[in-house]
């Protein structure tokens, strides 16, 4: 598979949280040459079975979130302008000037009110949601054709290339590490498996795991491992709380989790030469992991973590060879040595 294109193609995908539905029957048709079988669990998460199921072999859940962050139309003013808040943890530093689409009966572009510098005493205050303001040139009567109070709106953003591997856009968090699984699977067929797999497609993961948590509960599985997105550094950071880019995925370590998957994980890096970063954290991870590790009576959990810059912005950036190297990952993990 050419995962440039396909770590492309899933960024631009909409689907702020909550609002999925066209972004997962879109990922669902991706998986299906590698998933016969599926259920939907819940509002839109979608399991996909990879292979033949065998009943002496423990189910291991591969976990990534499809959602995005995003907004929500509040209110239309009576000048045509379109009042949000936010869906999940937007950077408001860089809302003014950006450019959105407004997902009613139709896609209505629109840019965030910015005033110009000229007209302000040089602040930089921060803007406030009350604040956040959408222009789209159309009169209050033609948005309401189009619009109503609760449709989404997501940054007008494409996914574009830098140098080197690297990549630039919205929403990498998570698409990449759905473009992970399904590169672990490519990779995977026709390989004798150590378990049963699912991978599932969560939503609603930037209001708090909240198709993680209906996902652990009724597929059960034995072991989870949730691929998701963590710090990568860059100027600035404090690089004790961050990977590097293109230096592999970050495999995780936190008393909320099972070191015995952490070390298997680990192991299994050192055993196939595979390049990996550490990841520590004191407490919860604010992943899905964290759903999964206390269903019902409890899940071997880990977290596997692709370093990503920029998090909860436009300008996301990612190294498809952290990509790779977390497939390559996965793939070791479950099949048979």
């Amino acid at each position: 598979m050419d995962i440039k294109e396909t770590v492309i193609s899933l960024s631009q995908l909409k689907g702020a949280s909550g609002y999925e539905i066209s972004a997962a029957e879109k990922v669902h048709e991706m998986f299906s040459e590698y998933c016969k079988k599926y259920e939907i669990v819940g509002q839109d998460n979608y399991v996909e079975y990879f292979g033949e199921y065998d009943e002496n072999l423990p189910l291991l859940v591969i976990d990534a979130h499809i959602d995005q962050v995003g907004m929500i139309v509040t209110y239309i003013t009576d000048d045509g302008f379109v009042k949000v808040s936010n869906i999940g943890g937007l950077d408001r530093r860089l809302l003014p000037a950006q450019p959105v689409v407004i997902h009613g009966k139709k896609d209505i572009k629109g840019v965030i009110c910015s005033v110009p510098p000229h007209l302000t005493s040089g602040g930089t205050e921060v803007l406030s949601w009350e604040d956040v303001s959408i222009d789209t040139g159309m009169t209050k009567d033609e948005l309401e054709k189009y619009i109503s109070l609760g449709d989404s709106v997501t940054y007008d953003v494409k996914c574009c290339e830098l140098l080197g591997n690297r990549l630039t856009g919205a929403s990498l968090d998570d698409r990449c590490g759905i473009a992970s699984i399904l590169l672990a699977f490519d990779m995977l067929k026709g390989k004798k498996l150590k378990y049963n797999v699912a991978a599932v497609l969560a939503t609603q993961e930037e209001l708090g795991e909240r198709g993680a948590k209906i996902c652990a509960y009724a597929v059960n599985p034995d072991i989870a491992i949730a691929v998701d997105v963590s710090f990568a550094y860059a100027i600035g950071e404090d690089e004790r709380k961050c990977g590097k880019l293109g230096k592999g995925a970050m495999i995780g370590i936190s008393p909320s989790l099972s070191r015995e998957i952490s070390d298997n994980l680990i192991n299994t890096s050192k055993k196939n030469n595979i390049p990996y970063q550490i990841e520590v954290m004191e407490g919860l991870t604010s992943t899905n992991a964290d759903r999964y590790s206390v269903s019902r009576g409890g899940v071997k959990t880990c977290t596997v973590s692709i370093p990503l810059r920029n998090m909860h912005t436009p300008v996301e950036v990612i190294d498809l060879k952290d990509i790779e190297l977390t497939a390559e990952l996965l793939a070791d993990f479950i099949k048979e040595d």
